[in-house]
């Protein structure tokens, strides 16, 4: 079996299912353990993102088991071009990512792998042990979730633009000006357990940041427009109607 030419495919299945960067590199070196010897296979890239699937239910189940639910997914982070279009970094936001994981174990398989992937229900039902009908079910209850997830502005000039407003503001100490980039019902989270609601909160929290903010870069996050103070911390972006809808920080990236 070629596993290698569907390796990429197969850690962004697992990316999206975990959200963790190196327990997704982990769930695919199982599946290649597990592919060892395997013949009269007809669709390799079938039968291997069902074997990913299954990995990685069993660390979900483990996680909820123990009530590890990561706070903020790991970020796919590249450098910002303009001019160019970003293949390295992922298509899936980190505002979806933070909202699968509200999900089941089930409901995030059924969802991502027929809703993202398009895999078959008879497939899934297959790799989750359970009825086509009710695998339907958990693709539709996770789809629900899943809605209530910030979508981002498409064109990355227009996030930039919000961007470029959020960082002027804090370096300025400007709360009014933060306020007026942020959408009311922002929410910011950060890295262990913290989580602020309101736009008026999080521009003071983004406010201390004024002091750092000259030292700020551009970068793109899971494919959106960010910023990165180099041993300080990452921001993510969620840009939506011309406003920052949600905010990610990652304190101590290098």
């Amino acid at each position: 079996m070629e596993f290698e030419e569907h390796r990429t495919h197969l850690r962004a299945v697992a990316y999206r299912l975990l959200g963790s960067q190196a327990e997704a590199d982990d769930a695919v070196q199982d599946a290649w353990l597990r592919a060892q010897g395997a013949t009269g296979v007809r669709d390799a890239r079938g039968w291997l993102s069902t074997v990913v699937a299954r990995i990685c239910l069993d660390r979900l189940r483990r996680r909820a088991a123990r009530r590890e639910v990561p706070l903020l997914p790991d970020p796919l982070v590249a450098d910002d071009d303009p001019e160019r279009s970003v293949v390295e970094a992922d298509s899936v936001g980190l505002a979806l990512l933070i909202v699968l994981d509200t999900l089941a174990p089930a409901e995030r398989v059924a969802f991502v792998l027929h809703d993202v992937f398009e895999v078959p229900f008879a497939e899934l039902a297959v790799a989750l042990d359970r009825s086509e009908a009710a695998v339907r079910q958990l693709a539709s209850r996770g789809r629900r979730r899943v809605r209530a997830a910030p979508v981002p502005d498409p064109d990355l000039r227009r996030q930039r633009a919000v961007v470029r407003a959020f960082l002027a503001a804090a370096r300025d100490g400007d709360l009014d000006g933060l306020v007026a980039v942020l959408d009311p019902q922002v929410e910011l989270r950060a890295r262990p357990d913290v989580t602020l609601r309101g736009a008026a909160g999080v521009a003071r929290e983004a406010a201390r940041f004024a002091v750092r903010a000259g030292r700020a870069r551009p970068v793109l996050v899971n494919g959106s427009a960010g910023l990165r103070v180099p041993g300080v911390a990452l921001l993510a972006f969620t840009v939506r109607h011309g406003r920052i809808a949600a905010l990610a920080v990652y304190s101590g990236w290098a």
